[in-house]
């Protein structure tokens, strides 16, 4: 079986934990790096006192799914209209907000009970597993000269994995950007930088449940802390200080810059109150950078960061 031949199907459930049968023309993700694995397996192991010291077999007792894979940044290609992406970003507790002809805006979300789950399908060289009741974990990444990318972590409910031929799949059209000639700017300073990246910091709860055929309950996003880090040149004191803004821990408003010029395939990554948490001193080339860790705060209620698609 080869790693390479394999697709991804991923749609939204209506009901939580119900499979909405995605479908490989409408519901492909075009991605990279894709691995998965079971989590937090049980196993109940079995040491009675007898005539051996050998243990007997463990008894399997439930177990979930994770899967991880990376995302191309790029729009759907008319503005407006939700990119291919969407299904994720809302299964890692995002608000989707659609602007007709205008933007698509994601935000991460504090009210649980609108949080989106999705059903996945990987289908890999003759096989199919099914995942179902997926939330997860999202970070991107901007550096120069490449496409935006997303980098996702879902944890959901096994299904199944059966022989299944491999699916012909009708991805999106569009071509993500390369990232140049981007204005990044952080509290008003127009940083030299090559990379820009960021955590939205989940926390996934994995409640147990005695009456569920796996053992487990509702996989639900408990909790976030927003993370992030970039590289700029250094300056003077005069021009900007990056140590007292740190040592002060002032409140600052961080733009990505607009990735893109076309309407439909442009997307720019805004948050409103950084604080930088960590400053180190490296180099690039002989320049001298910085290597600047924040975190995200709310200005106004859930408004940490906000992924725009105009």
């Amino acid at each position: 079986m080869l790693k390479n031949l394999a697709v991804l199907l991923a749609k939204s459930e209506v009901t939580y934990n119900t499979d909405p049968v995605p479908v490989a023309g409408t519901n492909a993700i075009l991605l990279e790096n894709l691995e998965w694995s079971f989590d937090s397996a049980r196993l109940y192991e079995r040491r009675p006192v007898r005539s051996s010291l050998a243990p007997l077999k463990p008894l399997y007792a439930g177990a979930l799914m994770a899967v991880k894979f990376d995302v191309e940044i790029k729009g759907s290609g008319t503005a407006g209209t939700a990119p291919e992406v969407g299904p994720l970003l809302t299964a890692c507790g995002m608000s989707e907000t659609i602007v007709a002809v205008t933007s698509v805006t994601y935000k991460p979300s504090s009210t649980v009970s609108t949080h989106k789950s999705v059903t996945l399908y990987i289908y890999q060289d003759g096989t199919l597993i099914k995942i179902t009741g997926a939330r997860g974990m999202v970070s991107g990444d901007n550096n120069l000269g490449e496409a935006g990318k997303l980098h996702f972590t879902f944890v959901g409910h096994f299904v199944s994995r059966t022989d299944v031929a491999l699916v012909t799949p009708t991805y999106s059209s569009q071509v993500p950007v390369p990232l140049i000639g981007i204005p990044f700017v952080a509290d008003s300073l127009s940083a030299v930088i090559t990379k820009l990246s960021w955590d939205l910091g989940n926390e996934i709860a994995k409640p147990g449940d005695i009456s569920k055929t796996d053992g487990f309950a509702e996989i639900r996003i408990a909790n976030r802390k927003l993370m992030g880090s970039f590289d700029p040149e250094q300056t003077l004191v005069a021009t900007y200080n990056w140590i007292t803004k740190w040592q002060t821990g002032a409140a600052m408003a961080l733009d990505s810059g607009l990735a893109g010029s076309v309407a439909g395939n442009r997307y720019k990554v805004t948050m409103p109150a950084i604080t930088y948490v960590d400053l180190g001193n490296a180099d690039k080339a002989g320049i001298l950078t910085h290597e600047v860790k924040f975190q995200g705060m709310e200005s106004t209620s859930d408004d940490d960061m906000s992924l725009v698609f105009t």
